[in-house]
């Protein structure tokens, strides 16, 4: 009787961004094969042809991709176009297959070979390979706005280092550097010298136009009375490099806004409920979204829990049964559930209103019952794993619970 295994010739591939390499082994782990191919339409069809060589009498091929939404996503959909069976190779375990093989080198023939030895000792438990533009889109989308977040972020600070020698106390004229206001002030009036030939009226006037006429002559008034004598040498030159740093303040702040705009419009197309859930915003719900993909891929919320890093790992000895935090899984995932369960459980505002009375309650509990405040947050990323789960699968909407205010304590 033959075993299912040797129906199969088992093809790991490992996928880079000009090059792919494919190795071929038999349900016996032995190498039978390898090819280089380009990462290019026209080449898929002349390695799709050439693999067939490998293929056994009376079977097919499996492949087994290590990156199957990056630079692997053009092959994937090929060869699922060919209705081939593709499986997804998670990178950890093509890394542990190496270790164990004690191989020293790091090659790309070495890689997709043990991506095909994990495909064929984990026959059966590896998921299909389902490549989704939707969800790849969205993930671009995402990651591009972190990206301008981060960049808008540094170039405020730069722009805070620039204003402690233009403008030492710039704070008292406004809050916040990077509102639309203070932007336009200083990328008009750089520096104090700039504004020594400037009337109240003047600058009241300039200042009414990008504050829709909230900010006027009691702020101009404010500014040209404490106006400091900041003026050295090359003045001009440091006038220009805090311009450069605002426009590009602007700029990272232009960009953002237009990327949130385009992800709450594509954000339709997955029919999200999420941001019926009071603190889940677009931008969250986008993240989430785009880091669980889709949801079937977890049959369970134990499942969900455990790929974002919130369940606890077990390492159980004779009588001893210890669980500890586990420190794999998606890391951006896993930061995501918890500053939601912060934004849940924690009264936010200047008033300290409660946003979720029911995980606030929830916290409390187990804070009462002796767990630290990191314990009792894991507790509620638990819960909400469970509940961001239902939604996903039933496509239900969530029930808030009314807003309420904190309770007279120390916070």
């Amino acid at each position: 009787m033959t075993h299912p295994k040797m129906l199969y010739t088992y093809v790991g591939i490992d996928s880079h961004k000009n090059a792919h390499t494919a190795v071929f082994i038999n349900c016996f782990f032995e190498k039978i094969g390898e090819l280089n191919f380009r990462n290019c339409q026209s080449h898929f069809e002349t390695f799709f042809k050439r693999a067939q060589v490998h293929r056994p009498e009376g079977g097919t091929l499996m492949f087994g991709m290590e990156d199957c939404a990056s630079f692997g996503l053009m092959l994937t959909k090929f060869l699922v176009g060919k209705e081939q069976s593709v499986k997804h190779v998670n990178a950890l375990l093509v890394a542990r297959e190496r270790k164990n093989r004690n191989i020293s080198e790091k090659s790309d023939s070495i890689d997709a070979e043990c991506a095909a030895r994990v495909l064929l000792s984990k026959f059966g438990e590896l998921p299909e390979a389902e490549p989704d533009d939707t969800y790849w889109v969205l993930r671009s989308l995402v990651a591009r706005r972190l990206l301008l977040v981060r960049h808008r972020s540094a170039a405020k600070n730069y722009l805070h280092s620039l204003l402690t020698h233009q403008y030492p106390n710039y704070r008292d004229y406004f809050e916040n550097v990077d509102c639309k206001t203070s932007l336009a002030f200083l990328e008009q009036y750089p520096s104090p010298s700039t504004l020594k030939n400037t009337t109240v009226e003047e600058l009241a006037a300039f200042l009414e136009i990008p504050s829709n006429k909230t900010v006027g002559l009691p702020k101009a008034k404010q500014i040209l009375a404490t106006l400091p004598d900041t003026t050295v040498q090359f003045q001009e030159v440091r006038d220009s490099v805090v311009q450069s740093a605002v426009r590009q303040v602007q700029f990272c702040i232009k960009e953002i806004d237009q990327l949130e705009d385009s992800i709450s419009g594509f954000l339709k197309k997955f029919d999200c409920t999420l941001t019926s859930m009071a603190g889940i915003d677009t931008v969250t719900a986008a993240q989430l979204r785009s880091c669980i993909g889709d949801i079937k891929r977890f049959p369970t919320p134990a499942k969900l829990a455990r790929y974002a890093g919130i369940a606890p790992v077990n390492y159980g000895s004779g009588k001893r049964d210890l669980q500890f935090a586990n420190q794999r899984g998606n890391r951006e995932l896993n930061a995501i559930f918890f500053w939601l369960a912060v934004r849940l459980s924690m009264p936010m505002g200047g008033n300290h209103y409660i946003t979720n009375s029911f995980f606030y309650n929830y916290y409390q509990r187990k804070i009462s019952e002796g767990k630290t405040k990191r314990q009792a947050l894991k507790c509620v990323e638990r819960r909400l794993v469970n509940i961001i789960w239902t939604m996903l699968t039933n496509n239900e909407e969530y029930v808030n619970p009314p807003v309420i205010e904190a309770p007279n304590e120390k916070l």
